[in-house]
């Protein structure tokens, strides 16, 4: 901020007010405006207040400011005439302070003193406006206000993130655009940030380039035995109708493997355990986010059901197993059975998700596309509970962000919908996280489908254009705000416009977003259907392409490195076999998986995370030049 806008002189004789007070009641007061005419002359343009602008009104110790909520006629004649009585609906919102000598200081929020009948009410200048929306310190600028373009729009940075955000708007209208706008405008002042964005649609990773460390389905490593006891059971076995003894058996035997993990693996005569607690489990629960093996698991059924002698009993036994089996071996779940689950690599996976260090990317994107639609909803839970249980052990030392794109799928209106647990995770991070330096964003364009509770748990809130009623509703209902007048722009808001209330900023504004550069726009634009469908496919190499690509995300290992082993996607047992010694390895050997065709495609497998789309062109090039996926590799 300039210097000169950190002293305003003040209203002078010769400046002609708006009008003049003559009602005040509460927050609230009535302008009784003055004669301008008819408002026809273009010199009396700044002397006709227009819905949701500020005007000030001088006391004694400060200059009031009023946000134009109402304008009527109350005894209108057949034509415009300088003799109607027009009047303005003011809601009181602040005061710019005045010292000794009667120059404006600086502003606060509230009114402590009130105008008095017949004080006068002028127009709001530009450094009147900086002052109210612009503050220097911890802030950052997110656009410009819409009363003056030429006046920042800026937020307060700990008041916002400290109190929980949300970014609503009907489809289309910008939130991902918005989205990216605040966060960059805070990286760009705080370049050392954790923050965390889950990304349903893959559309986040070009709004940040560099400073992004992006998650997807090929590089995501979130071990099994991370997940807490309602997770696991979501995933390995699901909504299936009575599975109640399933349930039991598992909540029984996994602290008996995580015992037994620990006895195999102690360093230190600290971590020794005595035999009968790896007997038992004791010490253990089923959520201690300990390492465990799978092979361990099963070899426990194995053993259960050698000792059973009733068919009847041994049917949960070989349900659990099978489905553990199955899940396991399935492709898409490589990111909790990988080769590197079984190992105790607990401080690297949270390290990576909240970025610490931060190693010059402080946003880590998680995208959630690819993943299988039945767990996106666990893995949510997961990231979401670890970031809170890391935020309270961490004793709230490094402040960490959530951003929760699309919300209402994980945290409905509905009780009955959605995943409990990511319910309760996002919950407790809304009702919680302010004391352990966590906070939350929301991220919606259904607002009346989210869960009313954490709305109201976020303390500002930026709405661009809402058109449905019911989604208005929930806005209205939230807001607490003495100028909840602006929320009657809603349904008419322009393109990057938004309304913003709440503690992150200094007033309640209408303003419109900074537009992001070219190179950093979300990739969730809108369709260009007409350009688009001007063009002939004349080939379907373009389907070949999706239904390939489609292929490789329910068949990872067709794109393993066949000379390193498969690093990603390989069985459970597959990778339990290449870590555990000999004596470690299951009794009994399920049945082993179709070998992977003969591909040669190290080059592109060199690093663990290499992406599957550069997998998949690599094959494609081998397709087209005559090859197929049963030929044996090229060797030097």
């Amino acid at each position: 901020m300039s210097q000169a806008a950190t002293a305003v002189r003040p209203i002078v004789g010769h400046e002609k007010s708006v009008g003049r007070i003559i009602s005040v009641s509460g927050s609230q007061a009535i302008v009784l405006l003055e004669d301008t005419g008819g408002g026809r002359r273009q010199s009396d343009v700044v002397l006709r207040p227009v819905m949701g602008t500020l005007l000030r009104v001088r006391t004694p110790s400060s200059m009031v400011l009023g946000l134009v909520s109402a304008q009527s006629v109350p005894v209108p004649t057949p034509e415009s005439t300088a003799s109607e009585v027009r009047i303005l609906e003011l809601e009181l919102v602040g005061e710019l302070l005045l010292d000794a000598q009667g120059e404006v200081q600086s502003f606060r929020r509230g009114v402590t003193r009130h105008p008095s009948l017949g004080d006068q009410a002028y127009a709001t200048s530009g450094r009147d406006l900086e002052l109210a929306y612009s503050p220097a310190h911890k802030s950052i600028k997110v656009g410009t206000i819409s009363q003056d373009p030429n006046i920042p729009a800026s937020v307060l940075v700990d008041q916002l993130l400290g109190k929980h955000f949300a970014v609503l708007g009907t489809t289309g209208t910008g939130k991902s655009c918005a989205v990216a706008r605040i966060l960059r405008s805070i990286l760009d002042a705080n370049p050392n940030a954790h923050i965390l964005l889950l990304d349903p649609h893959s559309e986040y990773a070009t709004a940040f380039g560099d400073r992004a460390e992006v998650i997807n389905f090929a590089n995501l490593d979130l071990p099994y035995w991370l997940f807490n006891f309602e997770e696991i059971v979501q995933v390995m076995i699901g909504d299936a109708v009575d599975a109640e003894d399933e349930v039991d058996i598992l909540a029984e035997l996994i602290p008996i493997v995580k015992g037994k993990y620990a006895s195999n693996r102690r360093r230190t005569s600290d971590l020794a355990l005595r035999k009968d607690s790896v007997e038992t489990g004791a010490g253990f629960t089923v959520d201690t986010p300990t390492p465990y093996r799978l092979s361990d698991l099963l070899d426990v059924i194995d053993q259960r059901m050698g000792s059973l002698e009733l068919k009847h009993a041994l049917r949960p036994y070989k349900r659990l197993k099978a489905r553990i089996e199955t899940v396991a071996n399935d492709p898409r779940y490589s990111f909790m059975f990988g080769k590197t689950a079984t190992q105790d690599h607990m401080a690297a996976v949270l390290g990576r998700l909240f970025r610490i260090p931060v190693n010059s990317k402080p946003v880590a994107i998680v995208e959630l596309t690819g993943l299988p639609s039945e767990v996106v909803d666990v893995l949510v839970s997961v990231i979401c509970r670890l970031s809170f249980d890391f935020a309270m052990w961490g004793e709230g030392r490094m402040p960490l962000t959530i951003i929760c794109e699309e919300a209402h799928r994980y945290i409905p209106n509905d009780p009955k919908l959605g995943f409990r647990p990511t319910r309760q995770a996002i919950a407790r991070i809304a009702k919680e996280g302010r004391k352990y330096s966590v906070s939350l964003c929301v991220v919606s364009q259904r607002p009346g489908e989210l869960d009313a509770t954490i709305l109201s748990q976020c303390s500002t809130v930026f709405s661009l254009r809402l058109a449905n009623e019911d989604d208005q509703h929930i806005v209205r209902a939230a807001i607490s705000d003495a100028a909840a007048s602006l929320l009657e722009f809603l349904p008419a808001l322009g393109e990057r416009e938004a309304i913003a209330f709440g503690d992150g900023v200094t007033l309640p504004m209408r303003f419109r977003f900074l537009e992001l550069p070219a190179d950093a726009l979300p990739r969730g634009r809108n369709a260009a259907f007409t350009d688009q469908w001007k063009e002939n496919q004349k080939n379907g190499s373009y389907v070949e392409a999706v239904v390939n690509r489609w292929r490789a995300a329910y068949a990872v290992n067709l794109w393993q490195d066949q000379g390193a082993g498969a690093s990603r996607g390989g069985t459970q047992r597959e990778n339990v076999a290449a870590e555990e010694p000999p004596a470690a390895k299951l009794a009994v050997e399920p049945e082993a998986a179709p070998a992977a065709p003969d591909v040669n495609l190290e080059a592109a497998t060199e690093a663990r995370g290499a992406s599957l789309e550069a997998r998949l062109n690599l094959l494609k090039e081998r397709l087209a030049q005559g090859g197929s996926l049963s030929d044996p590799p090229v060797r030097d």
